[in-house]
């Protein structure tokens, strides 16, 4: 799967979260405070989108509407994995050491692992 840009990834966050086929102007309203976005850029990025197979467009009367052809979970299953992939040879273990070692993540955090571990195997 492509990665996406910063920008994209709002965009995408906007149209996962709204569960529904959003317009450019729903989307634009949406990253206010983000980003102030002019409506033809936030329609050159929706297009983007299209063409990398993130979003489909459907025509309805004078305007077009975006939809996800990917879900935002699959999204960041992939993206995670391929951080752990390129920045720690593929080892979670290694990702967890680094960021508790830069203390990124804290006692608490490693709790909150643990548990969530721990409610895989009980399942």
């Amino acid at each position: 799967m492509r990665r996406l840009g910063d920008a994209e990834l709002e965009i995408m966050q906007a149209v996962w979260a709204a569960g529904e086929a959003v317009s450019a102007s729903y989307v634009r309203q949406k990253l206010i405070g983000r980003r102030d976005w002019t409506l033809p850029a936030v329609l050159t990025a929706l297009n983007r989108l299209v063409e990398k197979g993130f979003l489909t467009r459907d025509k309805r009367g004078r305007g077009n509407w975006y939809r996800p052809l990917v879900s935002e979970s699959d999204y960041k299953a992939a993206e995670g994995r391929g951080i752990i992939d390129r920045l720690y040879g593929s080892s979670f273990t290694g990702m967890v050491a680094a960021l508790y070692d830069r203390r990124a993540i804290g006692p608490d955090d490693l709790e909150e692992l643990r548990r969530y571990l721990d409610s895989l195997e009980d399942s």
